[in-house]
């Protein structure tokens, strides 16, 4: 008996010793577990606020059409659980989830939406945005230096490649949905072809999710020319000063073509990088600032939203930190001068841009954006970004694969050695684009004179669902080279 005791003594001893780490284990996975799912609700919380406020108060959506068609599928499985009160009043989206988590995001003229992330609204509405009203170009001279439409109907091909990108691929309820809310094509300086869905038009702002990366590689260009930032020299990021941080030899180069080496992670999840830093926090430059160093500068190319973030806060600091005068640079030196009267882009609550994710302007002014590029920067007889700045962001990263990436420009490049390796095999090496989530495109082919933007609230990133490359073949089938050399740019 005694031996028998003795055994059942040393079992419980030693299951005792087992169950202690286990249960700890346990705990933590359920600690972990819970973290995950708070993490992720705030992110939900935080995007339902802030891009229902956009498209409510920029695009001019219904916010219940807005969440049930768009937002609601973005935040899946959160929807549901998700209520909103938009004040149109006061201007203001408040969302909360199962009464617990809130957010809030206000709206404020020529700035757009904000997601207060903590921030004081009272400091924030104080700001003084640009003044003047914006004068739309007059609706009769043609695009882009007026607002009237197309002069002609386009060839039939083209208008049936329209009805085909915004007709809905699948029938079924519980397919991803298109959802192309705008397109305009413009060949030889000219505006040829439009369509708009229902409650989108000529002069609808709209969501550029990551074309923002294209817009600030402008303003920078355009501070770059005016001296105030040299590529190659060492990024002015004041968290990086300190004696002996590797990152402090990062340049604002390698920012742009985002080979830094800073880690951040931009696989879209609920919690993820990218995701927390858009929709929980007041400041994304810091939060980019903050991420250390995974590999020496120009080893490695990553895509990174937040390195577009920490770019636009060092575009920020050149004026003292004022957001009042940093909207007015980008409006003065790069919007109003192309006549892009519907484009701003929004800040977060520190007062940067939010140049990895929102920018608005509508289908036609996008447009003139692409064709500022494909006339190298000059408009109007005006150089608006400097000399050489189109060649430099449309120039391959060596770090990135299969030349597909620029300086905040995508491209189609391929590899040297085997060209057809490439983003979209079926088209011209040449083209480049300013791409963003849900199938937002600006499309340049120099050897056409052609720009092509495509706009939507697609439910996945496929770009067969986007319908972009069809769209892209017709257009390139129907618009052949200018039989020409005359200068035909506006």
């Amino acid at each position: 008996m005694l031996f028998v005791s003795q055994i059942r003594y040393h079992l419980i001893v030693r299951l005792r010793s087992v169950r202690i780490p286990v249960f700890v284990a346990i705990g933590a996975l359920a600690l972990a577990g819970l973290h995950w799912l708070y993490v992720g609700a705030s992110v939900g919380t935080g995007y339902a606020a802030r891009v229902v406020c956009s498209l409510v108060f920029n695009s001019g959506q219904h916010p219940d059409s807005v969440f049930r068609n768009y937002v609601e599928y973005e935040i899946w499985p959160l929807g549901p659980l998700v209520s909103l009160d938009v004040d149109s009043d006061a201007r203001a989206v408040d969302a909360a989830t199962l009464g617990l988590l809130r957010a809030r995001a206000i709206y404020r003229e020529g700035l757009g939406c904000t997601l207060l992330a903590g921030a004081d609204e009272d400091v924030l509405r104080a700001v003084d945005v640009p003044g003047g009203i914006r004068t739309s170009p007059p609706i009769d001279v043609p695009w882009p230096h007026g607002s009237a439409g197309p002069e002609s109907l386009p060839p039939p091909d083209v208008t049936r490649a329209l009805e085909r990108a915004f007709a809905e691929p699948s029938d079924a309820g519980d397919a991803p949905r298109r959802q192309t809310t705008a397109i305009a094509v413009i060949h030889e300086g000219r505006l040829v072809a439009e369509r708009y869905a229902e409650g989108y038009g000529p002069t609808t702002p709209m969501l550029s999710w990551s074309m923002a990366k294209s817009v600030l590689a402008a303003l920078v260009g355009i501070a770059v020319a005016d001296g105030r930032l040299l590529l190659e020299a060492p990024a002015p990021v004041m968290e990086w000063r300190e004696a002996g941080d590797p990152r402090a030899a990062i340049t604002l180069d390698q920012l742009m073509r985002m080979s830094s080496g800073l880690a951040f992670d931009e696989t879209y999840g609920a919690t993820n990088d990218v995701s927390r830093m858009l929709f929980t926090r007041a400041d994304t430059g810091a939060f980019a600032a903050a991420m250390p160093l995974a590999h020496p500068p120009d080893t490695v190319w990553s895509y990174s939203s937040g390195t577009s973030n920490l770019v636009a806060r060092v575009l920020r600091d050149l004026f003292g930190g004022d957001l009042a005068l940093l909207a007015e640079f980008a409006r003065a030196r790069l919007f109003d001068s192309l006549a892009m009267t519907t484009a701003f882009c929004e800040p977060d609550a520190s007062g940067s841009f939010t140049a990895s994710s929102f920018c608005f302007a509508s289908a036609r002014d996008w447009a003139r954006f692409g064709q500022l590029h494909l006339q190298d920067g000059l408009w109007g007889g005006r150089r608006i970004l400097p000399e050489g700045w189109v060649s430099y962001v449309t120039t391959p990263t060596s770090a990135a694969p299969d030349g597909v990436f620029g300086a905040h420009w995508w491209l189609n490049a391929g590899d040297p050695r085997q060209p057809e390796r490439r983003t979209w095999p079926s088209l011209p090496r040449e083209i480049y684009a300013a791409r963003g989530h849900s199938g937002q495109y600006v499309v340049v082919v120099p050897s056409r004179q052609l720009v092509v933007v495509r706009l939507g609230l697609a439910h996945d990133e496929s770009e067969k669902l986007h319908g972009i490359v069809p769209l892209l073949e017709t257009l390139l089938d129907v618009y052949r080279p200018a039989k020409h050399d005359a200068d035909t740019r506006p």
